[in-house]
Order: C-alpha cells, then sequence, then structure tokens
C-alpha cells in the first residue's frame, strides 16, 4: 500500500517538481497551496506525512501544524522552508514538526529525510505485529492475518486496528477516532463504530479493548 504525503507548498513550480518526484518513488501525494486547503484535504483523507512550507496563505505552516498537534494529530510532519534562522528551527521543533529541511534542498535529501521519518513511525515496510494466538498485522499492506489466512476486514475497521496498534494502551477518545475514520463529508456514527469495536474484539479478544464510558477506547497491550 503506498503512502499518503500531503505536500502544502504554495510555490507552484516547487509543488509540482516535487509531487512528480515522490510519484515518482511510489508515494501518492496530496499536493495543496494554501493552509485552508491542506486543513480540508486533511478532513478528507487520512496521510502518513506531512511536508509543510510555513509562509503560505490564509495561515502559516506553523499555525496549522500548532493546531493538527493540539487536536490531537500525531502524523510525522516535516516543515520545508525557506526560514532558516536557528530560532526558525527551533519554533519549527515547538510547534510539533519531527524534521526541518532549509530551502534550497536536494531531492534525495527530502527523499532520504521521508524514508527515515517513516521508518521511525511505521517501521519497515515488512513489519509484522505479533498479536497473540496465531494472530498478526501486517502494517504495509494493513492486513489483519491468522496463520495464514487473511481475516476479512471492512476498511474502516482495519483503519481502527491500526489506529489501536499505533497508540496501544492509551486512550483514544471518541472524536479522535471519529476524525480517524470518517472524512470530513461523511456523518460519524456512533453505532457503527461499536459495530467495528465488536468486530474486532470478535478476532481478537473482548478483552484486549477496553470501554472507557462515555470517552473513548483503550486497546491492551498482551
Amino acid at each position: 500500500m503506498k503512502k499518503r504525503i500531503l505536500l502544502l507548498e504554495d510555490d507552484l513550480q516547487l509543488n509540482a517538481t516535487v509531487k512528480q518526484f515522490l510519484e515518482m518513488r511510489d508515494y501518492e501525494v496530496i499536493a495543496v497551496f494554501d493552509a485552508h486547503e491542506a486543513r480540508d484535504r486533511l478532513y478528507e483523507q487520512t496521510v502518513d506525512l506531512m511536508l509543510l512550507d510555513i509562509k503560505v496563505p490564509h495561515q502559516s505552516g506553523l499555525e496549522l501544524l500548532s493546531e493538527l498537534r493540539a487536536e490531537g494529530d500525531e502524523t510525522p510532519a516535516i516543515f520545508v522552508t525557506s526560514l532558516s534562522g536557528v530560532e526558525d528551527v527551533e519554533q519549527g521543533f515547538a510547534r510539533g514538526c519531527d524534521d526541518y529541511i532549509r530551502k534550497p534542498f536536494a531531492l534525495k535529501e527530502l527523499s532520504v529525510r521521508i524514508e527515515s521519518l517513516l521508518r521511525r513511525t511505521y517501521g519497515s515496510t515488512s513489519e509484522t505485529i505479533d498479536l497473540g494466538e496465531g494472530m498478526f498485522f501486517d502494517t504495509s499492506a494493513q492486513r489483519l492475518m491468522r496463520s495464514d489466512q487473511t481475516v476479512p476486514l471492512k476498511t474502516k475497521e482495519l483503519k481502527l486496528l491500526s489506529l489501536f496498534l499505533r497508540h496501544t494502551d492509551e486512550l483514544l477518545e471518541y472524536e479522535r477516532i471519529y476524525r480517524a475514520l470518517w472524512n470530513y463529508d461523511e456523518e460519524p456514527n456512533p453505532a457503527s463504530l461499536r459495530t467495528y469495536v465488536n468486530t474486532l474484539r470478535a478476532e481478537l479478544g473482548k478483552a484486549r479493548i477496553e470501554t472507557i464510558k462515555n470517552t473513548g477506547y483503550r486497546f491492551v497491550r498482551q
């Protein structure tokens, strides 16, 4: 499964160049040109990494990332910007970025930094997570396996399981789960969420997912 990258860059030529370069390296790229468009697309789709310019229309990349972090969005983020002072870099990391690249930059360097950050965040492309009782989750293919057989799960059930595995033993509040599973033009459905949870419990064991009353769920490490 291709990794999806949000690219926020208001320079038309640079945006097109980076998008083409990353697509040639088998990434899916969502290219946007201002902060409002970035916010809209992040509501529409989940992404694996964000490349953010800072000086963009409507809202700075710094403010955008700061708001996303405050909302609980932990998607890896790299600032790609002409702001090159030490204080600029310090502010970028203070607002929640995972890396900072100064313009002008080599496309190869960008690729290396992206690959390194994705490996740190999601593991190697061949990583499988042992869930016990002969169950494994393939993080690359986003597939739940029992022995050598694929467990049939719906897309949102797989998204939910992936979210749980990235935040094992953490409380995930309902609103955070809704943002991860439902697109911005979809109405989150609490009944459907309960169904997805029950499906995962049936496969993994009821005790693996705790219900925190009126708050959310916690996936328990075994």
